[in-house]
Parts: C-alpha cells; structure tokens; sequence
C-alpha cells in the first residue's frame, strides 16, 4: 500500500484550526448522541481511523457495546430514542446530501425533537466529521495510530 500524506504534519496550522473548530463543539450537543453521529458519519463515509476513534470514545463516555454494534441499523433496533433517531436521521441526510437535498419531511421530524439552536450544533457536528472522514480516508489514516495520544487506550478494546 502506498504511503500517504501526513496532513497533521502538511499542514499543521489548518489542522489546529481545525481541530480547534471541532473542539468548540464540545457541549454543543450531549455527548451520547455526539457520539451516535460522529460513529454513524464515519460509517456511512468508510473512515476507518474516525470509526475506531468515535466507538472507543463512546465505550469512555460510559455507552452500551450492543448499542454501538446497533447504530449500523438504528432504524429497525428498539435501542434508540426518538431524539437519537432524529439526530441519525439528520446525519444521514448530511452525509449523503439527496439531489433534491434535505426534505421537509425529515426537516420537521427532527424539529420536532431538537431546538433551533440543537439542530444548528448539530449540523455544525456533522460538518465537522465529515470533514474528518473525508481528511482520514484521503490519507489513509490507520486506526488506533492516535488511541495513546487521545487517551482510547483505556476503552480496553483491542
């Protein structure tokens, strides 16, 4: 395989910004369904480095294994609340934007479960990882290569 770009090291102020961007996040939204997004994006986007990264986060934050296994097919699992669900729905719809873009339908669904100020955090989140997914998959960014750096070693998943 060929050996990619380190883009952390490239460029390393746009990383920082970045990086800071997705820090302000932090609170934006509670971390469960933060981290049900940033698994259901990298999922969708194929980002291994991301998926591995958002799943030893989540076991951190305290989450349920048979949830995380679950998130692949929320729709049909009984594990998720109408909150969650809509979050999903709408990372979804952001991640694979339809050619007539995000329906009403799916618009007024998912406010009907989150605030205005809720639904614009969370767009910005999945923004967010989506960029991620998109800079890890360009580059080929091996999972786990960040997990002692980031603390997901003590998620004990190997």
């Amino acid at each position: 395989m060929t050996q990619r770009v380190n883009a952390m090291k490239q460029s390393a102020e746009l990383f920082k910004k970045y990086l800071e961007f997705t820090t302000a996040l932090d609170g934006a939204i509670e971390a469960s369904i933060r981290d049900l997004v940033e698994i259901r994006a990298s999922q969708l986007n194929g980002c291994a480095f991301c998926l591995d990264m958002h799943v030893k986060q989540a076991r951190l934050h305290g989450e349920r294994e048979l949830r995380l296994h679950h998130v692949a097919i929320w729709r049909e699992s009984t594990l998720f609340q109408p909150r969650e669900r809509a979050a999903l729905a709408w990372t979804e719809a952001l991640t694979q934007i339809p050619a007539q873009g995000v329906p009403d339908e799916l618009y007024e669904r998912v406010r009907g479960q989150l605030s205005e100020k809720e639904l614009s955090d969370l767009t910005f989140l999945v923004m967010s990882i989506n960029g991620w997914n998109r800079l890890n998959v360009a580059f080929r960014t091996v999972p786990g290569s960040a997990d002692k750096a980031y603390g997901l070693d003590k998620a004990n998943l190997e």
